[in-house]
């Protein structure tokens, strides 16, 4: 045997290492397209134009991206001609209507407040007058109507 090492070795040493570890990140899930009432429609109009069966309905629904179930969803509000509904929702739960007793009472609210902070503000006046006329020795005009 001789010193030098064979063949498969040195390009072992030469080769650059071809094992990776696997990513540790989570890909972001693709976002559906939101798809228009008249693209919906479109796609209804055109899986229903082929027969029963027929091949090119499932290339239309491969095309597409999308199942069986949301044909038949669309097809539904297609015929109840609820067409504003076709139309692609924003996710996530319904805004509540807004109450315009509620709105009355948070502006009543505020109201009361502050009406608040300018009694304790002109009580606080009228102390201070107090006080300054009973220094000065004057009396205070009565602000009792009997007088």
């Amino acid at each position: 045997m001789s010193d030098q090492p064979s063949a498969w070795i040195k390009d072992l040493y030469t080769r650059p290492a071809t094992t990776t570890t696997p990513s540790t990140e989570i890909a972001p899930s693709p976002k559906r397209p939101a798809r228009s009432a008249a693209e919906r429609l479109r796609i209804v109009e055109e899986y229903d134009s082929y027969p029963m069966g027929a091949p090119e309905r499932g290339a239309i629904l491969r095309r597409e991206g999308i199942y069986t179930s949301q044909i038949a969803k669309w097809r539904k509000l297609r015929t109840k001609g609820a067409l504003a509904a076709l139309a692609s929702q924003p996710p996530g739960p319904k805004p509540a209507p807004r109450d315009p007793l509620l709105d009355e009472v948070k502006q009543l609210r505020l109201e009361h407040a502050r009406l608040q902070a300018r009694l304790a503000q002109a009580e606080t006046v009228i102390e201070v007058q107090k006080k300054v006329a009973a220094l000065l020795g004057t009396n205070m005009p009565s602000t009792t109507p009997d007088g």
